[in-house]
C-alpha cells in the first residue's frame, strides 16, 4: 500500500499532511473524485481554479480533479 495526499488548490494550495493509503493510484483518483463531489455539494463559490490534487509519497502530482469543471 502506498500513501497518497489530497491537496486542494485554488491558486494557493492547502496541503494534506496525513495522506491515505490505497493499493492503487486508480483508487486514490477515485477518492479525489469523491472529495471534489463533496466540495461541490458544499455550495462554495464556483471557482474554476478549485481542484483536488493527488500526490504520491515523493510529492509528484498524479492527478488533478477540477471541482467545478463547467464554471465560467
Amino acid at each position: 500500500m502506498r500513501t497518497y495526499y489530497f491537496d486542494t488548490q485554488d491558486g494557493v494550495p492547502v496541503r494534506d499532511h496525513r495522506g491515505i493509503e490505497f493499493a492503487t493510484v486508480h483508487e486514490a483518483i477515485g477518492h479525489s473524485k469523491g472529495i471534489a463531489e463533496r466540495l461541490r455539494d458544499d455550495k462554495r463559490k464556483r471557482d474554476k481554479a478549485l481542484a483536488v490534487v493527488v500526490l504520491d509519497e515523493s510529492g509528484t502530482e498524479l492527478h488533478r480533479e477540477s471541482v467545478y469543471p463547467d464554471a465560467p
